[in-house]
Formats: structure tokens, C-alpha cells, sequence
């Protein structure tokens, strides 16, 4: 199982990801880059997805867009779905793998928002996403998925972490109402390119004493520019614009997030 399978970390998610971005600018204007995407090119359909609990789905709809959404977890289209009812929406939200899923239609506009690319944790597996959503997609269709550089620095580092080194990441406020702590720890295997580790959530009463414990994993694989560029063309895809950040800032150079936009051949 991975991280976002998990329910505690489902019905938790927006909660610390709400905290998680005061305090890192990497993605200032992601949903209004989405929603740009959207308007441009979904005249005939929008898809998110790894649509995880619907930030960017939600958005959409709250602009008149009626994206569908999918997700390889559960528990994270339970809660997409919950919130998109609750706001008065009807959304059409299916668990299943990017590498494989099927809604009855086609689209002219896919989205990958923030890291969900990234869980694909091979090239084959890389490979058969890219050649399915090429299939969901019209003539011509556009699809937009990140990766980030990998950082020779940060990778040594991480092949020197191991799965126990926790660095403490967050706390905020947790759906029960009480305090949680989160933690990670990651390592980095270059013969793979997977970045491996642990989160750890401590949960606290109210005299900061840690009342529960749980620990969840998380995967992801690091692509580089050239290696992708190479994957784009080998399964139909044209490569429309790279930018280096949400703001469409210059892809040239190295960049926390790497946004890849590309086009159906």
C-alpha cells in the first residue's frame, strides 16, 4: 500500500496540505494553472487524473468546468466525491490506474496535477500511462503532468537516509480536532531512480504528549528531462511547452517543479 491509500490519510489529506504550502512556494498558482489549462483545451471533456480528494477538480467545477476524476485510491475519490457533493456537484469520480482506466469517452484536455506522475514507479509502468491516457484522449488532445529535476545534492543525501532518519515536516490540526506531528524519512536508490520512505504521524493530547503513532510509505521515481523527452516521443506525444513553475515560468534550467505540457499526434 502506498501513502494515499490509506483513509486516515484520505480524510486528513487537505488538512496538512493546507499547511504544508504556507510554507513552501513551489506551488503557488496551481490551481489557476489548471483552470487555464482547462479553459484553453477541454472544450471536448477534462479528465484529472490522480485526481487525489479533488483540489483541482473541485476548483475546476467551481468555474463551470465538470471535469471527471480518477484516482488509484479508494479512499481518495470517497473523499473527492463527498466534498463534491457536498458543494452541490455531480461529478463523475472512478477509482483506477492510470496505466489501464476507461470512463466511455473521450477527452480533449488530461491533467496530472502536482506529483501523481511521479508515483509510476517504472518506465514500463511510465509507458503504458502515457499510451492509455494517449487513448482517452481526442486527436490532438492535450495532457499536462509534472516531474521535478533531480538534484545530484539532495539525491547523496538521500542515499545516506535511511527508512528511521525522520526530519520533522509539519503540524497542524487533524479531522478529529487534535494536533498531529508529521515526519519523514527518504532515501534514494540511483540504480532505480525511486525515492523510498516513511511518513510518521504522532498524534497529541492536549498536553503535547504523543497519544498514537501510525506510519505510512510513500514511493516515487525521479525522471530526467532527457529520459522523458525520449518517453513523449515513443508514445505519441508532442512536447507543446515545458515550464519551470505554475506562474509559466521558463522551463530552462533546473526547477522544483517541471510542467509538461504536451500534445496527441
Amino acid at each position: 500500500m502506498d501513502l494515499h491509500d490509506y483513509e486516515d490519510v484520505a480524510e486528513n489529506y487537505d488538512l496538512y496540505l493546507n499547511v504544508m504550502y504556507k510554507n513552501e512556494d513551489n506551488h503557488s498558482g496551481f490551481k489557476e494553472f489548471y483552470l487555464d489549462f482547462a479553459k484553453e483545451y477541454g472544450k471536448d471533456g477534462v479528465i484529472d487524473i490522480a485526481c487525489g480528494t479533488g483540489a483541482v477538480l473541485l476548483y475546476l467545477a467551481e468555474h463551470g468546468i465538470m471535469a471527471d476524476g480518477t484516482d488509484l485510491s479508494e479512499a481518495m475519490c470517497r473523499v473527492a466525491d463527498e466534498k463534491a457533493r457536498k458543494n452541490g456537484f455531480n461529478l463523475n469520480i472512478f477509482p483506477a490506474n492510470m496505466t489501464e482506466f476507461r470512463s466511455g469517452r473521450k477527452y480533449s484536455c488530461a491533467i496530472i496535477a502536482r506529483s501523481g506522475f511521479m508515483h509510476l514507479l517504472t518506465p514500463e509502468l511510465q509507458r503504458a500511462a502515457l499510451l492509455n491516457i494517449r487513448e482517452n484522449l481526442v486527436d490532438g488532445g492535450m495532457l499536462t503532468f509534472n516531474t521535478f529535476d533531480p538534484h545530484p545534492y539532495f539525491q547523496t543525501q538521500q542515499m545516506n537516509t535511511k527508512e528511521s532518519d525522520y526530519s520533522f515536516r509539519l503540524e497542524y490540526t487533524n479531522k478529529q480536532g487534535k494536533r498531529e506531528k508529521i515526519y519523514n524519512a527518504i532515501s534514494y536508490d540511483p540504480y532505480t531512480q525511486i525515492m523510498s520512505g516513511n511518513w510518521k504521524f504522532e498524534t497529541l493530547d492536549e498536553n503535547g504528549t504523543v497519544i498514537e503513532e501510525r506510519v505510512r510509505p510513500l514511493k516515487m521515481r525521479q525522471t530526467y528531462r532527457q529520459e522523458m523527452t525520449y518517453l513523449l516521443e515513443l508514445t505519441g506525444f508532442e512536447i507543446v511547452n515545458v515550464f519551470g513553475g505554475y506562474h509559466k515560468e521558463s522551463g530552462k534550467g533546473s526547477a522544483k517543479n517541471v510542467i509538461w505540457c504536451v500534445k496527441k499526434r
